[in-house]
């Protein structure tokens, strides 16, 4: 009887987990898909917080970003700022 409860037992949770299974393929699926979209909105905050250009050249770039995707990224790198930057000093 100890057998046949223990095998019982075995099934119930085999089946247990086979009903859990579409669940947790949707979790793993929901966070792939989360780190998906991260790593696609890096590039984009990275640029939009950066010092190394700003005003309309920020934007051009960020738009660059949205339509080309990682090539703008990688261009953004090596490239920006496209024009040095104006230093002004003031004397008294």
């Amino acid at each position: 009887m100890k057998l046949l409860s223990n095998l019982l037992l075995v099934f119930l949770l085999i089946l247990g987990t086979l009903a859990l299974l579409p669940l947790l393929s949707m979790g793993v699926a929901a966070v792939c898909a989360v780190l998906v979209f991260a790593v696609w909105v890096l590039p984009i905050w990275i640029i939009a917080t950066s010092d190394k250009t700003t005003g309309f050249e920020k934007i051009a770039w960020l738009l660059a970003m949205v339509c080309l995707s990682w090539f703008a990224w990688v261009f953004y790198f090596f490239l920006a700022p496209l024009k040095p930057k104006r230093h002004y000093y003031y004397y008294e």
